[in-house]
């Protein structure tokens, strides 16, 4: 009589993990991984159905881990200390600030120190940058916006200077 290509089973010997008894969705994982060997074609019909009925009777997850090691998906992992979490507890990741809404609000602040010289960069940054903003439901609006007021508070203050001087020179003559 021929050994089988897999190991017969034995009661676990070590404490932990692989002692600890198997549950339903461990033995389907199992039978799935068997599946997937199968159906690559690295075993036969009988030893298939053979390790499958050994996974539904296994008791714990060791047995089970027997019956995979030698797939390429390999044991069925399973550790003490990590189980898995529902997407709906996980922290949802917070969006990402549009660089160009920073620009914006930089260049709107550095209007009054540049007398005015970053307010049309301010302007162009800032309506960019609530454009992408809006379309990619990014955060820094607040930046953009500030960017946008100052920049075109200085723009605006510019053109009056610009309307007064030339006013004053058509008068003085």
């Amino acid at each position: 009589m021929s050994q089988p290509p897999y190991p017969s089973w034995q009661p676990w010997q070590g404490a932990g993990a692989l002692s600890m008894l198997a549950s339903h969705a461990d033995r389907e994982r199992a039978v799935d991984v068997l599946r997937a060997g199968y159906g690559e074609g690295r075993m036969e019909r009988d030893e298939f159905e053979k390790r499958v009925a050994r996974a539904y009777g296994a008791r714990t997850v060791g047995e089970l881990a027997l019956l995979v090691a030698d797939l390429p998906q390999g044991p069925v992992p399973h550790s003490a200390g990590a189980l898995p979490m529902a997407r709906t507890f996980l922290p949802v990741p917070r969006p990402a600030t549009n660089g160009k809404a920073v620009a914006a609000g930089v260049c709107g602040l550095l209007c009054v120190p540049t007398m005015g010289l970053t307010g049309i960069p301010a302007v162009v940054l800032g309506h960019v940058a609530r454009a992408e903003i809006r379309s990619r439901g990014e955060l820094g609006d607040g930046l953009a916006l500030t960017g946008l007021v100052l920049g075109w508070l200085s723009t605006a203050g510019w053109a009056l200077v610009l309307v007064l001087l030339t006013v004053v020179s058509i008068v003085a003559g």
